[in-house]
């Protein structure tokens, strides 16, 4: 346990912080899920709409530094081939 007041300032922005990052890292995941789904049952129009969600979520967790860019670009760029696949 912390004993200095900053050492105890910093663990509660910590756990903060870490409740924070869990849910944008949750969304982020529960999206793409949601996005292969409507792909695997070939639903076009709506998997579009899922994968400007996908690309948002992915720049927001990016920009916050949650996840790195090349990441965030290797989402949307595998997620868009899946689309790119399902519209053939």
């Amino acid at each position: 346990m912390p004993i200095t007041s900053s050492a105890k300032k910093a663990l509660r922005q910590n756990i903060r912080r870490r409740a924070v990052n869990r849910v944008r890292k949750d969304t982020l995941k529960e999206t793409i899920k949601n996005f292969k789904k409507l792909v695997k049952d070939n639903k076009t129009s709506e998997a579009k709409v899922a994968l400007s969600k996908v690309f948002e979520i992915a720049d927001k967790t990016a920009k916050t530094k949650l996840i790195k860019k090349t990441k965030a670009s290797r989402i949307k760029s595998r997620t868009a081939k899946m689309l790119k696949k399902l519209e053939k």
